[in-house]
């Protein structure tokens, strides 16, 4: 019987877990034994006793339940201390990043602990309920919406009053991927005016069946992988692109940048001109400031206000919506750990034909 463990992420910088109650249940359905720390969830609301209704185990100390675990659910990397922790030949999964935590996926590879990222997931119709960036974006690019229009000192949707109209907020959407789309969307149902631009000629076509006017950028050409994800662009669209943007921000209120490029830093999109040529009191929210922005001024956590402008952006926005995002989270890791599962045998096989596993497989050093 394999043994599935999970322990509280740092909550000073993520509230969210791996593993809900009804997922301890399929787990134990599989013949799992789940072990987690002592009040687990309790920070998001979940008492230790909705797990152990469903057959959880529990333990004091994160050190005891690494210790004891061969497969590991995390959100984000281990720690150092953690990851001297987890056992040699164990399995550990979340969503890491291969620049960002090369050290501790080094340190572990060397201890032949397999590590799978799910931050690697191949855009493939297969992968769909494992993927983790979908279903985390969709969350980011709803709620960098309503953070935006908080901060935001007027109405969004026109309104007829007696004593005159109120004009609609316009919101620019930057990048058209999952955190995109929903930002259109969200955009949208508030009563928003909503344009959008991206590197990849399909999202012409997504943005549009949204309600949201597409801006495309002069001689562009199709800049997306064969994975479904945004390459880099090149010299002349980039120069193209800030030409474009330059007319756009100053007549948009609200912009949310979502572009980033799958293990890169994320483009510079926003110069400090454009920054300085908006509106006082319009809005700049960036979910690629982890990566760099693709705002100038962006800075994690801060609002930053540039002659009337607030430029604006989360470390980790989904903690803000942490109980929803844990929800999908939990699920996209379960199905991840059953496409590992042979039923016959009932036990976990790596099978490194299959494209999931060996597009997400770290097992040696980086």
């Amino acid at each position: 019987m394999k043994i599935i463990g999970s322990v509280i992420e740092d909550l000073a910088e993520e509230k969210r877990i791996s593993i809900t109650p009804d997922i301890v249940k399929k787990f134990s359905n599989l013949k799992f034994s789940v072990f987690l720390q002592k009040n687990y969830a309790e920070h998001i609301g979940i008492k230790d006793e909705e797990y152990k209704n469903n057959g959880a185990n529990f333990y004091n100390s994160a050190k005891e339940v690494l210790e004891k675990s061969e497969i590991i659910l995390k959100v984000n990397c281990p720690s150092n201390s953690e990851a001297s922790l987890i056992k040699d030949k164990s399995i550990l999964i979340g969503q890491f990043d291969s620049f960002e935590n090369k050290d501790t996926i080094n340190k572990l590879t060397k201890r032949n602990i397999k590590i799978f990222s799910l931050s690697l997931l191949p855009r493939i119709t297969r992968a769909q309920s494992m993927d983790v960036l979908s279903s985390q974006a969709n969350l980011a690019g709803y709620r960098a919406v309503i953070e935006s229009v908080e901060e935001y000192d007027k109405a969004v949707p026109m309104m007829m009053t007696a004593a005159g109209t109120i004009t609609p907020a316009k919101f620019l959407i930057i990048g058209a991927g999952v955190a995109g789309l929903q930002a259109i969307a969200t955009a949208k149902r508030l009563g928003g005016i909503v344009s959008a631009t991206d590197v990849r000629t399909a999202a012409k076509e997504q943005v549009e069946s949204l309600g949201g006017k597409f801006l495309s950028v002069e001689g562009s050409e199709n800049l997306e992988t064969s994975g479904g994800y945004a390459k880099e662009a090149g010299e002349d669209f980039k120069k193209n692109q800030a030409k474009l943007l330059k007319d756009a921000v100053i007549k948009n209120d609200i912009i949310i940048c979502t572009a980033l490029i799958p293990g890169k830093k994320a483009p510079r999109i926003l110069s400090e001109d454009m920054v300085n040529s908006m509106k006082p009191g319009s809005i700049i929210y960036d979910l690629a400031v982890n990566q760099g922005g693709n705002s100038a001024f962006s800075e994690a956590d801060k609002i930053k206000l540039i002659k009337g402008v607030k430029i604006m952006g989360a470390k980790n926005i989904l903690s803000n919506l942490a109980s929803t995002a844990s929800s999908l989270y939990a699920k996209n890791l379960f199905n991840f750990v059953y496409n590992l599962y042979d039923k016959k045998k009932e036990e976990i096989y790596i099978d490194k034909e299959d494209e999931i596993i060996k597009q997400t497989l770290i097992d040696k050093e980086l």
